[in-house]
């Protein structure tokens, strides 16, 4: 039963865009009534009908350590005690900046936003700014916020929508943004010859989330990483679903990659709204008011999210045992997850790396966006709706990675792989 759900989502389309406050919400590609969540704790969500899931979501990664984190939440309760919002300079906003400079290899200055978006975005004009070009290269599939320049061969909420290209785009900014194939390093190669000397930035997720969970071919981030050397163009590292998960550091820890420029959102408020940006000086000192190139927020840097976000990453520093955990349940599930298809003669795919992972449903080995869209997405759709009757709560969309935290121990991890396996009987037996 649903009932109250229902009732909610009913309301909200009256006055909400398709009832919901971003697009894959919505359960619009997998089919049915969105969950209304009215509360969480550990590994579980509670509905509006209090029924328990699961959650393999984690507000879309932010969540590491579980829901209604303990400390995480001391902290927002003795910074609410100073009251919401300055609109001025705090010493926490200096504190958080030296915590990220401290954990992030690359980072050596950083501006505080307020979300994932603004960060991407932030750093692209920035990038414009320091080299005096105006081109940029992403990647298919790959998702970096709702920015014009993003939504270009997007993966994510708009792949699950059917519609990859937003409308509202405009000619110039189809012009100045170039795609090229995630994983394939010739492909880059061909766009900086073609263009050269006008590219300012390339934008990559280093480990995609936007497609399903997808992750670099051997010694591609590093090609990627000699090439923007060589032409004399910006690296940009989209970490807002990597940083502080794969690793203490990122993505760029764990795979020893050095970007110029690293975006970072999600985990950095302990899930509260806030984005980062930050990398080298010489790029950085770009920004206003040390420099000429324009962001602002009245909101940046708010004093409830930095107190949320520094009790999230000082642990994670404090406790680095968390990574080693993380990556084991990840691999057990992946591991039963394909045990399971094989038993079943599915041959569906899994990619996984750490706390995320993707169930994919095709044979293909998933690589790019071309091979993530031979998903079979009907089959997907029955297997969300019967995972979530058996109690798992799964991202609504294919093209989206799962994220683990460390609140899902092996007892939990046997229910959803106990809850898969039955699920994926049933498409079977159809």
């Amino acid at each position: 039963m649903i009932k109250n759900s229902e009732k909610a989502f009913q309301e909200a389309v009256n006055y909400i865009p398709g009832g919901v406050n971003s697009p894959v919400r919505a359960f619009k590609s997998v089919g049915g009534t969105p969950r209304f969540i009215k509360r969480a704790k550990g590994a579980y969500l509670t509905d509006e009908d209090n029924t328990k899931y699961i959650d393999l979501i984690g507000s879309w990664g932010p969540m590491i350590l579980g829901h209604a984190f303990e400390p995480v939440e001391n902290a927002v309760r003795k910074a609410i005690k100073s009251s919401f919002s300055f609109g001025a300079p705090t010493v926490k906003e200096v504190e958080m900046a030296k915590l990220i400079c401290d954990l992030v290899p690359s980072v050596e200055m950083v501006r505080m936003v307020n979300s994932g978006t603004e960060a991407t975005m932030s750093a692209i004009r920035l990038a414009r700014a320091y080299t005096g070009k105006n081109k940029i290269i992403k990647f298919e599939g790959c998702y970096h916020g709702h920015g014009d320049a993003f939504l270009i061969s997007a993966g994510s909420g708009a792949l699950s929508l059917g519609v990859p290209d937003s409308p509202g785009i405009t000619p110039s900014t189809l012009g100045d943004t170039l795609t090229a194939p995630y994983n394939d390093l010739d492909a880059v190669k061909r766009l900086l010859e073609t263009h050269k000397g006008e590219v300012a930035a390339l934008i990559i997720e280093p480990v995609v989330g936007n497609m399903g969970c997808v992750l670099p071919k051997e010694g591609y981030l590093q090609g990627l990483r000699d090439l923007c050397t060589k032409e004399g163009v910006v690296f940009i590292f989209d970490e807002v679903m990597t940083g502080f998960r794969l690793a203490l550091g990122g993505a760029q820890e764990r795979f020893g990659i050095t970007p110029d420029l690293t975006t970072m959102g999600k985990i950095i408020g302990g899930g509260m709204p806030v984005g980062a940006y930050g990398g080298k000086k010489e790029i950085m000192q770009m920004v206003a008011p040390s420099g000429p190139m324009y962001q602002a927020g009245t909101l940046s840097g708010n004093p409830i999210a930095m107190s949320a976000g520094m009790a999230m990453l000082k642990h994670l520093k404090k406790h680095p045992e968390i990574y080693a955990q993380l990556d084991e349940t990840g691999a057990f599930i992946a591991e039963g997850l394909r045990k399971s298809v094989k038993e079943l003669g599915l041959n569906y795919t899994v990619n996984q790396i750490g706390s995320m992972y993707s169930l994919f449903f095709t044979s293909e080995h998933v690589v790019d966006f071309k091979t993530a869209k031979t998903a079979d997405i009907p089959a997907f759709s029955k297997y969300f709706h019967q995972m979530l009757n058996r109690g798992v709560y799964l991202a609504p969309s294919q093209f989206e990675s799962l994220f683990l935290s460390t609140k899902i121990d092996k007892r939990i991890a046997n229910k959803i792989l106990r809850a898969s396996h039955y699920s994926l009987t049933s498409l079977v037996e159809e």
